[in-house]
């Protein structure tokens, strides 16, 4: 069994993780969305690749890494969390497959409204997730 960082156990350390992983998505969007404006379009494709790369370099691969060995240690210290781990593993499924839609349409058509629709969806799911995540794995329950 892997063991997570300490810093995956954490909900200060695990939020600033999410804080910092979003706000630069966030940031190279609207890079993307300013080149297209600007109708820089060669270095707009360049900056939606590097945004992608972001996407599976950051913030897919924390997801990989929360389900390669936190998630497994929240369930074996709370048999309940089981259904909670399957819906937020589903929620990085997600991720996944936006990624991989949006490789597929910067191929097929470039930077797109359509891509950039997407880049938004990765943006709503990863914040909405992360909530959730810390509110149901990290949070103490009030009493």
């Amino acid at each position: 069994m892997t063991m997570s960082g300490p810093s995956l156990r954490q909900l200060h350390a695990h939020h600033a993780i999410h804080e910092g992983a979003l706000s630069g998505a966030l940031t190279k969007t609207e890079e993307v969305e300013d080149l297209l404006r600007a109708k820089e379009y060669e270095v707009a494709r360049q900056a939606a690749d590097h945004l992608l790369e972001y996407w599976e370099t950051r913030i897919i691969s924390h997801a990989d890494a929360e389900e390669e060995g936190f998630y497994q240690e929240m369930i074996d210290q709370k048999p309940e969390l089981k259904e909670t781990v399957a819906d937020l593993t589903r929620d990085h499924d997600i991720l996944r497959i936006i990624a991989a839609d949006i490789k597929k349409l910067l191929v097929e058509e470039g930077v797109s409204y359509e891509v950039m629709k997407q880049f938004h969806a990765l943006l709503v799911v990863n914040a909405i997730h992360s909530r959730e995540e810390e509110r149901l794995l990290l949070q103490e329950p009030s009493i």
